[in-house]
């Protein structure tokens, strides 16, 4: 049985702005605007005034919020928390596309505005007091708070901000300014404290004050004093504002960051029982193997558990047996994280559909989950999995209105107008094997694409040898790959796994070395104009989204149309259009997703009981058991 699914949300993303002018449904402006204090009026238009800014109904919190709701205002401040990664890094840049950025680099910056974690529509000032607009959406100005200093106790001010914006339009990377480029007419300083975003007049309205409102705050004086740049590897982070800041490293091996004993937001309303820990250590692991080894001996004391193998069998140890360790199931709320395969698109191999549709038909999830994966995920169908976003059975009447234009010009077969959403294929649980139909099929669409079998068994065409070759750099993988390749190879299609290590696979993506890779698309309940960083054909040269290197018109009008939606009934039809045309496109084998965070860690932690529904939290909202922490050390629990 399919869980349950979520009704559409927003995005908690800086980027994923709310939109304006919604009339119908839950989403008048006029509720908006009754329920927030107006000023001036400029223009005819009335000037809004607020402490956040959302497009459905109301903020879930007022300004005079003491604190969120699902955090613990009495969370004792200390202690560590720790957790692993893989691979390695060499920079503590992760804006540029050079080197192999640290984890948690981005720890120690905060923006203009915040998300919540249980607020999904809602963006609330956090650098700012209030922020100013008109109902337009031509503009916004922000009020900032004079208390907001950098780690070295400067004082953050508008010219920061503005500094801020044009280092990144200058020096962020192409998939950013590609997206983003026209955006503004101007930012100006108002005052030291007061800063006016004007948007382009084909702005998406629907994101602009969020794009502007996720401004980063970096320091001005400081990059022009050290000559830093953000398209440059660096072995020190930039100045910021944040309640952490890097403490120690040993490249490759870990990363530490300590809490700023002089941060500005300790006693702010949106962080009361936030920040709880002194320090987060991040360890670094060649593989998952290891790292769990080093999980049951101590070397760090909270995992995130994204090996259902590990999970249903490797949770025995005598640090379980002892009570040392607990694991915990905690239900989530977002959107299911469409986990896949994808097609490098730019291969001329893989640019024909009937050649992905054949290699999509040989990964047996069915197989995997109840012989791997004891039966722990759910197959991923679309990509707003779980939740009204995802596009179901044929197109209704509204969806068509949008898809005809493109099937009329061409750009789309007739048959996305009639035909039921695409679903993987289901197979046979029993056996690895797919069924000789399954087979059948398969080799239908490779003779058609002229790939035929030779004397040995194998594909060709034009002397061409039909090969698959998987990138991948987790050994973990392995036993998921190479059933899927023994049954590439029953269809006479040589499979290849290549394990490299994490500084070749990040510069083989980069560069579009691969056939087959993972992927994780992780939409939000809102889309907008991030969905081009995903999917639009100007981002496919140089994505670290749009791995694939999808190039389509129609898609390309599809999040066009998306992004121009008025009404959340608009956002919902246009989105459900643009997941059954991706969907139809195949340039994907879709994995799993599962609605539960599986984790483990030494009992020494604590978390709310309210949890929200958009967040784990925890770096965040989580806190340390000090007397817990002693006993574990007096019984030589931890290192």
């Amino acid at each position: 049985m399919r869980p349950t699914r979520h009704p559409a949300r927003a995005a908690i993303r800086p980027m994923g702005a709310p939109h304006h002018r919604i009339a119908g449904a839950a989403l008048a402006l006029g509720a908006l605007v009754l329920a927030l204090p107006a000023g001036a009026q400029e223009s005819g238009e009335t000037i809004i005034t607020s402490h956040g800014y959302t497009n459905v109904g109301e903020l879930k919190y007022g300004p005079d919020m003491e604190h969120l709701d699902y955090v613990n205002p009495d969370a004792p401040k200390g202690g560590e928390i720790s957790e692993w990664t893989m691979g390695t890094f060499d920079s503590f840049n992760s804006y540029s596309r050079e080197g192999v950025a640290a984890a948690l680099n981005a720890l120690p910056y905060e923006r203009i505005m915040t998300p919540v974690a249980d607020d999904p529509y809602g963006l609330y000032c956090y650098l700012c007091t209030t922020l100013e607009y008109p109902e337009s959406r031509d503009w916004v100005i922000f009020n900032l708070r004079d208390d907001v200093t950098f780690a070295d106790g400067t004082p953050m001010t508008a010219e920061d901000l503005k500094f801020t914006n044009e280092l990144f339009l200058e020096q962020g990377i192409t998939e950013y300014r590609n997206v983003v480029d026209g955006f503004l007419d101007s930012v100006e300083v108002l005052g030291p404290h007061r800063i006016k975003f004007t948007f382009a007049e084909e702005a998406p309205r629907r994101d602009v004050i969020g794009f502007a409102g996720g401004t980063i705050a970096f320091s001005k004086d400081w990059f022009e004093k050290t000559g830093a740049r953000i398209d440059e590897s660096r072995k020190e982070p930039f100045l910021g504002t944040g309640a952490y800041e890097l403490k120690d490293f040993d490249i490759n091996r870990r990363v530490v960051y300590g809490r700023n004993e002089n941060f500005w937001g300790a006693d702010h309303p949106l962080n009361i029982g936030r920040n709880n820990f002194d320090s987060i250590r991040i360890e670094y692991f060649a593989d998952s193997a290891a790292a769990f080894e080093g999980f049951k001996s101590g070397e760090y004391t909270f995992r995130i558990e994204n090996s259902s193998k590990d999970w249903a069998t490797g949770y025995d140890f005598p640090a379980i047996q002892k009570g040392w360790v607990v694991t915990e199931e905690i239900p989530r709320g977002d959107i299911g994280t469409a986990q896949a395969f994808v097609f490098n698109l730019d291969d001329p191999t893989w640019q024909d559909p009937r050649v992905r549709e054949a290699i999509g038909l040989m990964f047996n999830f069915e197989w995997s989950n109840e012989s791997l994966f004891y039966g722990l995920y759910e197959r991923v169908e679309s990509f707003w999995e779980n939740s009204d976003l995802e596009a179901t059975g044929t197109p209704s009447e509204a969806e068509r209105a949008i898809l005809a234009p493109l099937v009329e010009e061409g750009l789309l077969d007739e048959s996305i107008l009639t035909e039921e959403a695409r679903r993987a294929p289901v197979l046979d649980a029993a056996s690895n094997t797919p069924a000789r139909s399954t087979y059948r099929e398969a080799g239908r669409l490779l003779d058609e694409a002229g790939w035929t079998v030779g004397d040995d068994g194998l594909r060709r065409k034009d002397g061409e040898l039909l090969e698959v070759v998987f990138l991948q750099r987790s050994p973990q993988f392995d036993r998921v790959v190479n059933p899927f390749i023994e049954n590439l190879a029953r269809l006479g299609v040589r499979g290849v796994l290549e394990r490299v290590d994490t500084s070749q696979y990040v510069e083989r993506l980069r560069s579009g070395d691969f056939d087959l890779v993972n992927h994780t698309f992780s939409m939000g309940f809102e889309p907008g104009v991030g969905l081009e960083q995903w999917y639009a054909s100007k981002t496919a040269d140089d994505s670290s989204r749009n791995l694939m290197r999808l190039r389509s018109e129609a898609v390309d009008r599809l999040v066009k149309a998306v992004i121009d939606a008025d009404t959340l009934d608009e956002l919902t039809t246009a989105t459900h259009a643009l997941d059954r045309v991706l969907r139809a496109e195949m340039f994907w084998v879709p994995q799993w997703y599962k609605d539960v965070h599986t984790v483990a860690y030494y009992d020494q932690y604590r978390h709310p009981e309210n949890m929200p529904p958009l967040a784990l939290g925890e770096m965040d909202f989580w806190w340390y058991d000090a007397e817990a922490a002693e006993e574990l050390r007096a019984e030589g629990a931890l290192r």
